[in-house]
């Protein structure tokens, strides 16, 4: 029987009996569906997983700052060292910082003493924070030095007995500042007590304020932590002399983030290779009904001159036409997948992984085919004509 003939005759079988392959074609489609958004949306995925991990802690969060020295030796990070730090592999974003535990107001005839951090526009992103109240200064209020104050919840509610502060003026070390926004109590720790205000506006007006020895980096994933506090040190050095430099990372929460991100990889994967092997179970069975079902047939046709191989061949053929077409059908919905999580997430693979996720899927879906469908066609090949063609 010729190729075309053969692949005519298994797709004319299994329109015929599409509603005996219709469950095995779904449970083949959806694991392939499934196996191409996790390999192409992976490591997006993981990136946004992973922020919301910070519920666990700021994990993927690394501090470097200088060790405490006598104030006639303080140090501080140049430009070219954060750039420089900005264009390690694994990095996120970077964000520099001052700071003073020195920080006074007045406020309804009583005085307070906090803790105040000059940052960035970076810093919101880079450690996760966002706003309950209000907004989180940008870039444009840093550039023009504006006195604007972002306050930690628990300092709020000190200084004026509520969160809903936005809009209200505070007097910061005898400068008048405007409360823009405060921050949303998740994954604050100490820094709920904190105040916040812009880097270029803490360098100009806070008396006491620390040299620019903070610099807080966020990797892109947890995997990524590692390695970028390794290298960490070498891009400082090569950038400025830079003794008693110190890294902190948060190494409990990335192992706790590590395990949960496991467990949660191992049940996706299990879930998909069980989706495939259920798969192959049901090729394997309908395929066997399908031998059962059609014995005369095969009788009557090896009674008439069909081979062994040939009848091997047209059962074989069935079997790889039902998982290709289911995998074909998987890829689709895996293309609509993948479109739809990356509108989600706000991000876009490239076409070309896309592609090569589909390739591999059928390829897969292929050898899945012939391995379920193997021993069925065997048995149809090896049945003897007489007792074939009795059979009722």
């Amino acid at each position: 029987m010729r190729f075309s003939d053969l692949l005519r005759v298994s797709i004319l079988q299994l329109v015929r009996h599409r509603r005996r392959y219709w469950g095995v074609m779904l449970a083949i489609a959806l694991g392939t569906a499934g196996f191409i958004t996790i390999i192409t949306m992976g490591r997006d995925l993981k990136e946004n997983f992973n922020r919301d991990l910070e519920l666990l802690g700021r994990a993927t969060v690394i501090k470097v700052y200088f060790e405490d020295r006598p104030a006639y030796q303080h140090q501080w990070f140049y430009d070219s060292t954060v750039e420089a730090l900005r264009r390690l592999p694994g990095v996120g974003s970077v964000s520099l910082a001052v700071y003073t535990h020195a920080a006074k107001s007045n406020h309804q005839g009583q005085q307070y003493r906090y803790s105040l951090l000059g940052v960035d526009a970076s810093y919101w992103d880079v450690c996760g924070f966002s706003a309950q109240k209000g907004k989180l200064f940008n870039l444009e209020v840093n550039n023009v030095r504006e006195r604007a104050v972002v306050l930690g919840p628990e300092l709020a509610r000190s200084l004026f007995g509520s969160e809903s502060v936005v809009g209200s003026k505070l007097v910061v070390d005898e400068n008048l500042y405007t409360v823009t926004g405060v921050l949303k109590d998740v994954g604050l720790g100490d820094l709920r007590h904190f105040a916040f205000i812009p880097f270029t506006t803490a360098q100009d007006r806070i008396q006491r304020i620390s040299p620019a020895n903070r610099i807080y980096l966020r990797c892109l994933t947890w995997d990524d932590v590692e390695k970028v506090a390794l290298l960490i040190p070498k891009a400082i050095q090569s950038s400025q002399y830079a003794p008693g430099i110190k890294v902190e990372v948060a190494w409990a929460q990335v192992k706790r983030v590590k395990a949960v991100a496991w467990w949660v990889e191992l049940f996706i994967y299990s879930s998909i290779i069980a989706t495939l092997i259920l798969g192959g179970a049901g090729i394997w069975t309908v395929m066997m009904a399908a031998v059962r079902s059609r014995t005369r047939e095969i009788g009557l046709k090896k009674a008439m001159g069909a081979e062994d191989q040939a009848i091997m061949a047209q059962f074989l053929a069935e079997a790889v036409c039902l998982s290709f077409t289911a995998s074909l059908a998987g890829s689709a919905l895996g293309l609509v997948s993948v479109e739809v999580t990356s509108l989600l997430i706000n991000s876009h693979p490239g076409q070309g992984l896309f592609m090569v996720c589909v390739v591999l899927g059928l390829l897969v879906a292929v050898g899945l085919g012939v391995a379920a469908g193997l021993y069925p066609s065997l048995q149809a090949s090896r049945m003897e004509v007489v007792s074939a063609i009795r059979y009722e």
